[in-house]
């Protein structure tokens, strides 16, 4: 399927893009303020948009041609790497600026399930939604390691300004790819009613069997699981004693273990499978970021982050799958939306993780909040088991 191929291209290079981006503010954000908390606070703003647009974007996104809009976002994003290059060329760059560009490109982010990701469901169908859901999660993975280790060398070697050009560089690629997609979208008709419209959209997604469930583990994962992400740069600077190559290497990791993983779900996710990995990924996430944390050593550290990039790889497989088959077709790009606002619930999770890291340090907020993670899992399980 050549629009497949295209949309996973524009998938590809779009994440990788994003992770060198993180990773390399991150980067320039410690090194700046010497705060775990600003640095958690990048990627707060990332999210952001996704909770406070998340629902509207889905709703949005069915009265309009998805083609048109992908190409949009993507252009939207190559300019505000082509700002960061900018900056970076002016001299040391504002953290303000640099949290700035962060929520924009978060804008971009909290369309990728009602957009993209929807048009991926349209060229596929339901029944192989789950093996185009697993080869885009392997791309997304793959990124996740090209890009903190691209961002990290680059980093290290020629400094931000070639970092963000590259980046730029992808989201040019991006954009001849979507410029390609020839698919064409079913366009609602009806007048847009934002507060109407929304508010409908969170009744009907949760009055859908199963579908509880699902965003109860998807809150729970972005609120406890997926922060720790965040402090991988600052845990290897300030407490393995890495420079930016090796803190990109060790922020690649764990994107080595989703990779292996996702390619294992592609080949093989019988539809039995799909709840019991989509749970217990976020459970092994939370584990292993405790680990991660309490590691006395790089190769502990690492290790670590590959299991836990194995079970985020589960979670992130069967998440819009899930909610994808559970979902009437009419009514599936407002439940995604739903979904990106369940997702950027997990600002608060990066916020309560930055204030711990400033008040306990980096490790001990870490450990403490997979164990939180795991603890709230076991104390919705009536919940979540019941939407099974």
């Amino acid at each position: 399927m050549p629009d497949f191929r295209r949309l996973w291209l524009v998938g590809s290079f779009i994440s990788i893009a994003r992770w060198l981006e993180m990773l390399v503010i991150a980067v320039v954000v410690y090194d700046q303020t010497k705060s775990p908390f600003l640095v958690a606070a990048m990627t707060l703003v990332r999210l952001l948009p996704m909770g406070l647009f998340g629902a509207t974007l889905g709703v949005a996104a069915d009265r309009m041609q998805r083609r048109h809009a992908l190409v949009g976002v993507v252009c939207c994003q190559a300019m505000v790497a082509a700002g960061l290059v900018v900056l970076c060329l002016s001299g040391q760059p504002p953290v303000w600026l640099l949290g700035l560009a962060a929520f924009v490109s978060g804008i971009a982010w909290a369309t990728d399930n009602p957009v993209r990701r929807m048009m991926l469901g349209e060229i596929v169908g339901t029944t192989r939604m789950a093996s185009a859901m697993s080869l885009d999660v392997v791309a997304n993975n793959a990124s996740r390691v090209a890009g903190p280790a691209l961002g990290g060398a680059i980093l290290a070697a020629q400094g931000p300004v070639a970092a963000f050009a590259l980046s730029f560089a992808l989201y040019a690629f991006a954009a001849a790819a979507a410029l390609r997609v020839r698919h064409r979208s079913t366009v609602t008709s009806r007048p847009l009613s934002v507060i109407r419209d929304t508010r409908e959209s969170f009744a009907l997604v949760l009055r859908q069997p199963g579908m509880r469930g699902v965003l109860i583990v998807t809150i729970i994962y972005n609120l406890f699981g997926w922060p720790a992400n965040s402090m991988v740069p600052v845990i290897g600077a300030g407490t393995l004693g890495l420079g930016p190559d090796g803190v990109g290497l060790l922020a690649s990791m764990d994107g080595v273990g989703a990779f292996l993983a996702a390619m294992a779900l592609a080949a093989r996710a019988p539809a039995h499978w799909y709840r019991p990995v989509y749970i217990g990924g976020c459970a092994l996430y939370c584990a292993m970021a405790t680990a991660f944390a309490l590691a006395p050593g790089v190769i502990s550290a690492g290790t670590a982050l590959v299991v836990m990039g194995a079970g985020g790889a589960g979670f992130a497989t069967m998440q819009a799958t899930l909610v994808y088959i559970a979902m009437p077709p009419e009514e599936r790009s407002r439940a995604l939306g739903v979904l990106s606002v369940c997702v950027g619930l997990g600002l608060l999770g990066f916020l309560h993780l930055g204030l711990m890291a400033d008040w306990i340090g980096a490790p001990a907020a870490t450990a403490l909040m997979g164990v939180e993670g795991l603890v709230a899992l076991a104390v919705t399980w009536r919940w979540w088991r019941a939407s099974g």
